[in-house]
């Protein structure tokens, strides 16, 4: 993404335009959800946490010097948010089952699931969303901060470099991270791959 793209739009809510942050929530809306849903798997408290992450980001905004890129800077507020949300719950919280049912059609796992089924009989189709769950449960058991890492690498698609501006930690670090996630989802693929290493699906 271009780093100025959101440039326009922000220059114009610092002038006072609310419908300019509006049409930046809508842009954003769905994606930072995501990001928080990943954090937080209540889907009751997703969209609090994402509302007020869009009212902190618009109370910072004159502070805003776009030294980087508006979404990058809007991820790490959203980052922030939920982990204080997390805190004062004083806990990590469960797998709710509402989280995972109330994913839309083109959340990541749907789309893994597509991409593996299309033509495909029913006993692939059963294996493919055997490893689209397998994966989601994965990265549903990595730490906090490992399924940051991924899912902003291999989810949301960033660069290490703004991976490390919203985590603020070195590069060296989130490389380490998503590594040791992968490793693990890998480690919960195997058993499952193995075992159909000789079947055709």
């Amino acid at each position: 993404m271009n780093i100025d793209a959101d440039a326009p739009l922000v220059e114009r809510v610092k002038r006072g335009d609310t419908r300019a942050f509006e049409m930046l929530v809508v842009k954003y809306q769905r994606r930072i959800e995501r990001l928080i849903g990943r954090m937080v798997r209540d889907a009751d408290l997703v969209q609090d946490i994402a509302q007020e992450s869009f009212i902190r980001a618009y109370r910072a905004l004159p502070k805003f010097r776009g030294e980087s890129a508006f979404y990058t800077w809007l991820y790490r507020i959203a980052v922030n948010t939920a982990k204080k949300a997390l805190m004062e719950l004083k806990r990590d919280p469960l797998i709710f089952e509402t989280a995972l049912a109330s994913r839309d059609d083109d959340d990541e796992t749907s789309r893994v699931e597509n991409e593996l089924t299309t033509g495909e009989s029913p006993e692939s189709i059963m294996a493919s969303k055997q490893i689209a769950a397998t994966v989601n449960e994965a990265i549903e058991a990595l730490s906090v901060d490992l399924r940051q890492a991924i899912t902003l690498r291999e989810i949301e698609g960033l660069s290490y470099e703004e991976i490390a501006e919203i985590m603020n930690c070195p590069i060296g670090t989130v490389r380490s991270r998503i590594f040791r996630a992968r490793e693990a989802i890998a480690q919960r693929l195997k058993p499952l791959l193995d075992s159909r290493a000789g079947d055709r699906w």
